[in-house]
């Protein structure tokens, strides 16, 4: 596995470079089909810009016709060349390299959580693996790609990182937005008077955002990037303003919305434009999001883990899932830290014990996982499978 990982690592896949994401995506194929056979069934979406999406089929053999999705990006953060400076290295039980905490290593595990599986004749269900290049960039090719095969199976596992150990069973909504103001400008000493900064009315803008944060409902609002101007004697003529606003619920969704649609500048001769979208919906904890979490919990006992939840502020693919109401359980992948960080690393003995708990957790949804997720008493008699 450890090889397998750094093998992986080394197939640098930054999301904007298409030739490098292409390279990867053909290793990646390859590789899969070395440690699980050819697929019964293939289809590749061209991603235009951005990466490819491959939609790869492993039925199970025995007939049943549930389906998991499994999902995993294999686009990372980190720029081309990044591999020279810090190439995969073991340090005792961690593993480091660019992309292997988010989340390679998560791929990984579900590889060989199905080929131990098959190998000791456990039993494993349908597999649809969604494998997409564009995830750090909000999935903006792949979302439709996704949205519509998680509807064709019954439950969504996502191989992203856990946090902390902790699998995820919520994450808040993402929006992304850009505020930009037209001002006029004009000579600041000599005729500061027809001049209309825009500067001066981004950062009231800013204050206004910044102001709609409310942490007891888990409402964050962050401009992150601003610019504006051209000389420091001009009054600005245009100023820009770059927004990520991280959401719990979908009132909050409405409330911020009608905040941005509401912003209005100071000087009725500037003008003020909202540009963006909700790229990531929340991912709520739905009964039957907790009902699969019990599976995973039972399926952990049985290998003596104590597992937990987590509800975190990131999103990932699995908020597109869970906003069609399906059950979805996220962080199966790396146990670790540093996503997007120079110190990024995964738990070697982690790789092992989550790769038990995906294969355990396989084992049991490959009886019914329909019928599982909706009856609560199934849940209690997971540990006995």
């Amino acid at each position: 596995m450890v090889d397998d990982l750094a093998a992986y690592v080394r197939q640098e896949t930054p999301s904007d470079d298409k030739v490098l994401l292409a390279s990867g995506l053909a290793w990646i194929e390859g590789w899969l089909d070395c440690r699980l056979g050819p697929p019964a069934a293939r289809t590749t979406f061209e991603g235009g810009e951005w990466g490819d999406t491959v939609v790869l089929d492993y039925p199970s053999g025995t007939g049943s016709g549930s389906w998991i999705t499994a999902l995993c990006h294999y686009d990372t953060v980190w720029p081309a060349g990044t591999l020279s400076g810090w190439p995969p290295t073991v340090e005792g039980d961690r593993f480091s390299g660019p992309g292997a905490f988010d989340m390679k290593a998560g791929l990984v595990q579900l590889v060989w959580a199905i080929r131990a599986s098959r190998a000791l004749g456990l039993p494993v269900p349908n597999v649809r693996l969604v494998l997409n290049g564009d995830e750090e960039l909000g999935s903006p090719s792949s979302r439709a790609v996704i949205e519509r095969e998680v509807l064709r199976g019954d439950a969504v596992l996502v191989f992203e990182a856990s946090a902390g150990g902790a699998l995820k069973t919520a994450r808040k909504g993402v929006g992304i937005f850009e505020v930009t103001v037209e001002g006029r400008e004009a000579h600041a000493g000599l005729d500061p008077s027809t001049g209309v900064s825009a500067i001066d009315e981004i950062a009231r803008v800013i204050l206004r955002l910044h102001s709609q944060a409310d942490q007891s409902k888990g409402t964050t609002v962050n401009v992150g990037l601003v610019n504006g101007g051209t000389r420091t004697n001009v009054t600005a003529g245009r100023a820009h303003a770059a927004v990520d606003v991280r959401v719990s619920s979908d009132d909050e969704v409405r409330r911020i919305t009608e905040v941005l649609e509401t912003l209005e500048t100071r000087h009725p001769a500037a003008t003020l434009t909202v540009e963006g979208e909700w790229n990531r919906p929340v991912m709520m904890r739905s009964p039957e999001t907790g009902r699969l979490f019990a599976a995973a919990e039972a399926a952990a006992r049985e290998i003596g883990i104590d597992l937990t939840e987590a509800f975190v502020g990131g999103a990932s693919d699995g908020n597109f899932a869970a906003a069609l109401g399906l059950p979805v359980l996220d962080g199966l992948g790396a146990v670790g830290d540093g996503a997007h960080a120079r110190n990024e690393w995964v738990s070697i003995d982690g790789m092992l014990e989550r790769t038990c708990l995906a294969g355990g957790l396989l084992a049991v949804l490959e009886g019914s996982p329909e019928a599982f997720l909706r009856e609560p008493e199934a849940a209690a008699n997971a540990g006995a499978r």
